[in-house]
C-alpha cells in the first residue's frame, strides 16, 4: 500500500457532467491505499482462504425481486458484448450489455472462459457484498470518494486528468481506455481490448497505477449529487442515505453506490469519464465485466 498523506484539494469539475458539479474545496486526512486495483490473484487468495461464494455466483432470491422472469433468477453477470455495426451510443446499453448465465470472476466473458494468464488483471463481477468481505477479511475498508478522488489526482491541483490536462502525453496512451466508435469499434491504440495487467500504464503523482481506466472502482459512499443532501447536514441519516441513493426510475429500488476513475470502456464519444472529477452511480446487487475494486487502511 501507498501512504497518502492529508490535505485540502479542489473536488469535482465544472466542466464535464452534471453530477460532478459544483466544483469545491475538500479535506481528508491520510490514509494508506492499494497501490492498484485487487487482482484475480489476490482475490482467488481470499476465496481459497475463505470459502466466498460471489453474488455473480450466486442464483438470486426470488423473494428479493418480486416479478422477476425465472431465466433471470439464475447465477450470472453483465458481460460487455459489443454490436456488429454502428449503433446510436444515446440508446439504451442493453445494446451492449449481455445477462450471460455463468460469468462470474473465475470466468470473465461467460462459462467457457478462464483467468488463466489474467492473473494480474483486475478482478472483476464482484458486487458491494464482495468486495465488502474481501476488504473484512484483509483488515480493510473501501476508500470514501472523497479519499479516492485525492488519491487520485496523484497532488495535481485542478488537472483534467490524473498525469495532467493532455488525454495523450507525447502521443502516449496513459490509461486503458477506448479508442474508436463506442460500442462497435475499440481501435485498442492502447494496447488492450478489455481489462489489462495492473501497471501496465505509469503511475500517477503518488505512485499509484490504474486510478483512471482498466475497471470502475467501487467506494464506501452511497450515490448522490453534490449538495443533494442540504439543508438536512448531518441530521441526513443512513437510512435516508441508502434511499435516496436509488434510482427514481428501479422500480426495484436498488440503493447506488458511488463508482470512481472509469474503465476500458470510457470513450471520447460516449463516456468521458476517465478522469479522476468523475463518478458513476452503481447498483449494489450488479456486478460487470468493467467494475473492480481496491482497499485503504486509515491509522
Amino acid at each position: 500500500m501507498v501512504w497518502i498523506g492529508g490535505g485540502a484539494f479542489t473536488m469535482g469539475s465544472d466542466h464535464h457532467y452534471p453530477e460532478e458539479r459544483p466544483s469545491r474545496r475538500a479535506s481528508v486526512s491520510g490514509f494508506w491505499i492499494d497501490r492498484a486495483p485487487v487482482t484475480n490473484r489476490q482475490f482467488a487468495a481470499f476465496v481459497a482462504a475463505t470459502g466466498h461464494r460471489t453474488m455473480a455466483e450466486t442464483p438470486p432470491n426470488a423473494a428479493d425481486y418480486p416479478g422477476a422472469l425465472p431465466e433471470m433468477l439464475v447465477a450470472a453477470s453483465l458481460v460487455f458484448a459489443p454490436p456488429a455495426g454502428a449503433i446510436d451510443p444515446r440508446g439504451p446499453s442493453s445494446q451492449w450489455w449481455s445477462f450471460v448465465p455463468g460469468a462470474d470472476w473465475r470466468h470473465p466473458t461467460g462459462p467457457d472462459s478462464t483467468i488463466e494468464g489474467s492473473e494480474d488483471h483486475p478482478v472483476v463481477h464482484v458486487a458491494l457484498a464482495d468486495v465488502e468481505a474481501y476488504a473484512a477479511w484483509a483488515g480493510l475498508s473501501l476508500p470514501n470518494e472523497v479519499e479516492w478522488e485525492y488519491a487520485a489526482r496523484g497532488g495535481l491541483e485542478g488537472a483534467e486528468f490524473a498525469w495532467g490536462d493532455a488525454l495523450l502525453v507525447d502521443g502516449a496512451h496513459m490509461a486503458n481506455t477506448w479508442q474508436g466508435e463506442f460500442p462497435h469499434r475499440n481501435l485498442a491504440l492502447d494496447g488492450w481490448e478489455r481489462t489489462s495487467p495492473v501497471g501496465s500504464f505509469p503511475a500517477n503523482g503518488y505512485g499509484l497505477v490504474d486510478m483512471i481506466g482498466n475497471v470502475w472502482e467501487w467506494t464506501a459512499d452511497w450515490w448522490s449529487t453534490p449538495g443533494a443532501m442540504r439543508g438536512s447536514c448531518c441530521g441526513a441519516s443512513l437510512q435516508d442515505k441508502v434511499k435516496a441513493s436509488a434510482d427514481p426510475a428501479d422500480a426495484a429500488r436498488i440503493a447506488r453506490k458511488v463508482l470512481k476513475g472509469g474503465s476500458h470502456l470510457c470513450a471520447p464519444n460516449y463516456c468521458r469519464r476517465y478522469r479522476p472529477a468523475a463518478r458513476h452511480a452503481h447498483p449494489i446487487d450488479t456486478s460487470t465485466s468493467h467494475v473492480g475494486f481496491r482497499c485503504v487502511r486509515r491509522p
